[in-house]
């Protein structure tokens, strides 16, 4: 009887050993995804933005206007050309007052941003990432519509959607009109990652009760925000939609020029990464800002890169790889000011997206966090604060703080099964 038995887990022990063998390795999947990676798509949508809708099909809606524009480097029609530019063209808009959020107009600022001297050919500017985050009812005298054009990246962190809010609320104590002409959210706006806003857990980086990843348009989301009350007072609110967009859409599948949205989000590839990697500024970890990939690339000085790129790998995530990567951050002017672990080398990891329909944000920002804490359990800090206002909430912190290492029987490896053979056979 116990001989059987024997024979039984041998033969359960051979067949697992057998299967871990031709499960594709890392190595593999890298090169299979370099064989395959995809350019943007050749045929693309046409899309209209909402500006372009305005201007090219409702420029009723500011004919005779005084307007306030809300605005960055990204409000730039299908053509490229600057939003404040195209209504300072127009004889019968007048633009009075331009207001710019984090990052600054320009998209030049990594840090809070003021503009005491007069930009040449651009009305007043104010900046909304400083002292003052909310206009204020001198700021906006003489005005009867704003306007809100900025493009956003879905995530709720990501703070033009906070001084979106703001600007509402400013607008609502005023009875001012807000018209928001929409844009693309640029990683779809159909897939929805991610933990509600706990509103006791309310900031700038977290303003309303939604997931991280929150699978809106710019417009969509500012319709939301007077339907459930988010804010008080409400303004009266119009929005102008996108003509040729449907929610499955990958920003780089439309006829939109891109235009980085902040100094760190470079690509449409870091937009993507960016709602669960961004989770990483509540710890000690450098989340790549000052190289040339932030986001993509993370580290310390105290990570082994090519322990932490095995034991991530073991979790296959869905459409992603992880790659051993050694780099130095540095103070980049308007990108990166004092980066964690300044001018140190960091051992770490480059996040390789494979298939991006199936890729996980959330999931891979918390699977690294985990894995982070039990590689590194002494040297891994958790900036509490920062922590739970990226969640929104304390429910992650809780979790890591009290996790306990869970031993998997394939995570074992092939040289354990090997010797659990030997014994048995014995």
């Amino acid at each position: 009887m116990m001989r059987l038995f024997k024979w039984k887990l041998f033969f359960l022990l051979t067949i697992t050993f057998i299967s871990a063998q031709t499960r594709q390795s890392t190595h593999q999947i890298q090169s299979e995804y370099y064989k395959t990676i995809m350019n943007p798509p050749v045929d693309r949508v046409t899309v209209l933005t909402g500006l372009d809708v305005l201007l090219e099909k409702k420029i009723d809606l500011i004919t005779g206007k005084s307007i306030a524009l809300v605005t960055n480097q990204t409000g730039i029609d299908r053509y490229g050309i600057p939003n404040y530019k195209r209504l300072l063209a127009l004889d019968d808009v007048h633009l009075k007052v331009v207001f710019s959020p984090e990052h600054g107009l320009f998209g030049e600022a990594d840090e809070e941003i003021t503009y005491n001297k007069k930009i040449a050919d651009i009305p007043r500017v104010i900046s909304l990432y400083g002292s003052v985050r909310k206009p204020t009812s001198e700021m906006l005298q003489g005005v009867d519509l704003i306007i809100y054009d900025i493009q956003d990246i879905g995530a709720r962190f990501y703070t033009y959607i906070s001084t979106l809010g703001l600007v509402m609320e400013a607008a609502g104590a005023l009875q001012l009109p807000v018209l928001v002409l929409d844009r693309p959210n640029p990683i779809r706006s159909d897939i929805v990652e991610g933990p509600l806003l706990d509103l006791n857990y309310q900031s700038f980086v977290g303003k309303y009760p939604i997931p991280i990843r929150y699978g809106w348009t710019i417009g969509e989301l500012a319709q939301k925000i007077v339907e459930e009350q988010w804010i008080f007072p409400s303004p009266p609110l119009n929005t102008v939609p996108m003509e040729g967009w449907n929610a499955s859409l990958w920003y780089d599948e439309t006829t939109l020029p891109w235009v980085k949205p902040s100094p760190n989000i470079p690509d449409l590839g870091t937009a993507l990464i960016y709602p669960g990697m961004c989770l990483l500024e509540g710890t000690n970890v450098s989340e790549g800002r000052g190289t040339e990939h932030p986001f993509k690339w993370f580290g310390a000085p105290w990570i082994d890169g090519k322990i932490l790129s095995k034991e991530l790998n073991k979790l296959h995530l869905p459409g992603v790889v992880f790659v051993p990567k050694s780099f130095t951050p540095v103070s980049i002017p308007g990108v990166a000011d004092k980066p964690k672990y300044e001018n140190q080398l960091c051992d770490g990891i480059e996040i390789r997206v494979i298939t991006r329909n199936e890729y996980q944000s959330l999931k891979v920002g918390v699977s690294i966090l985990k894995k982070l804490q039990e590689l590194y359990p002494e040297n891994i800090i958790f900036k509490e604060n920062r922590l739970n206002r990226l969640w929104g909430s304390d429910t992650l912190l809780n979790e890591l703080q009290n996790k306990r290492k869970q031993i998997n029987f394939y995570a074992a490896g092939g040289l354990t099964i090997l010797l659990l053979m030997t014994l048995v056979m014995k």
